[in-house]
């Protein structure tokens, strides 16, 4: 299979070529500014592969949660991609991207991922690994860290942790966290990881570009003192 990745929900902005199991990967961390990153990446990939957008099979892309701005810029470039050379889209989950990098790094079965969300949240769920590298246990969610829970399966066994989450709410994630074997809030989801997601679940993961929808999980309006502001837009 060939397809290209791209991933800009966190400050990690990557991009990844897959060529049959070859893997090429652009990436660089910035805060802000991703859009002007991204599409550089992308001509260089496919430069160096000596490939075109329409001799791939798919475009695939982080498709959240993550930053409001960045998973709609990450939704808008594969769509644009796709849509210029004929191509169907394959949403991968930022969490489950996350997950995967760990079991790919460490002897790791069962990983919870938690990222920050801002305002005293995170983006959390909890994968265990299989054929298609790792599976979502339950459903992913957006919550306070105190909310956090392992499966109940999943008690007594080794469980690893990732993503920023664990560094900005460590003290509020301990329910969860004092049952870890390990932790790592230094990673963030990659384009690599997005591509080798991708290419194990291939076409049967694809959808029309025009389907490809950002997730945010965090959908609800609040209320900040003088202003109205919906959540999602408060975020990077």
């Amino acid at each position: 299979m060939k397809l290209l990745a791209l991933d800009t929900a966190t400050e990690l902005c990557s991009a990844a070529l897959w060529i049959d199991g070859q893997l090429t990967t652009r990436e660089e961390t910035r805060e802000r500014g991703h859009g002007e990153l991204i599409l550089p990446m992308i001509e260089q990939l496919l430069q160096a592969g000596s490939v075109s957008l329409s001799q791939l099979d798919a475009i695939a892309f982080g498709r959240g949660p993550g930053a409001f701005t960045g998973v709609r810029l990450a939704v808008s470039v594969a769509q644009g991609l796709a849509f210029s050379a004929g191509l169907p889209v394959i949403p991968v989950s930022d969490l489950r991207a996350l997950a995967a990098q760990l079991m790919l790094r460490q002897p790791a079965d069962r990983v919870l991922v938690c990222q920050d969300a801002r305002m005293g949240e995170v983006y959390w769920g909890c994968y265990e690994r299989s054929e298609q590298l790792c599976t979502l246990v339950g459903s992913e969610a957006v919550a306070s860290p105190a909310a956090v829970a392992l499966p109940a399966l999943w008690q007594g066994t080794a469980v690893y942790g990732a993503g920023s989450g664990f560094a900005a709410y460590g003290e509020g994630l301990s329910r969860a966290s004092g049952s870890l074997s390990n932790s790592d809030a230094q990673l963030r989801p990659r384009a690599q990881e997005i591509a080798r997601l991708a290419a194990r679940e291939g076409k049967r993961a694809a959808v029309a570009p025009e389907e490809a929808q950002p997730v945010y999980l965090r959908d609800e309006v609040v209320s900040l003192p003088n202003q109205r502001v919906t959540a999602s837009s408060s975020r990077n």
